[in-house]
């Protein structure tokens, strides 16, 4: 390989590098938005909170938290106007209808929050 030749290479090794570090310092990184945490056992306690039950009729009338409203899961869209306004936690009996719901919630403005279990709010209300 010629000095000439050499000299080439290292001028295009040394372009590619310097590129190289110049497109990748200088990319605009993506802020991601922080969600405060919330702290679900002072929403669950505060005086202006609505706690709603998605589970079925029945298995509400069996028990629930107390104060707690029940709206099943496959009525909770076209409940969502009532709820705009409120500050509004979700259960279930396992926490997966209650995801459903906040999902649902959320998409149509509603101040919405995740109590899970319907067992997590009871004890979270009977706490001193």
């Amino acid at each position: 390989m010629s000095v000439e030749n050499s000299l080439i290479m290292k001028t295009k090794i040394f372009g590619f590098f310097f590129a190289s570090v110049f497109a990748l310092t200088s990319c605009k990184t993506v802020e991601t938005t922080k969600t405060p945490e919330i702290n679900i056992k002072e929403v669950v306690k505060s005086s202006d909170v609505t706690l709603v039950d998605v589970r079925i009729p029945e298995q509400y009338a069996e028990g629930s938290a107390k104060n707690a409203i029940n709206i099943p899961l496959a009525e909770i869209e076209n409940s969502a106007e009532t709820l705009k306004g409120k500050k509004v936690v979700v259960f279930c009996n396992k926490g997966m209808q209650a995801d459903q719901a906040i999902e649902i919630l959320k998409k149509k403005g509603v101040e919405v929050y995740d109590g899970a279990t319907w067992k997590n709010v009871k004890a979270i209300q009977e706490e001193k």
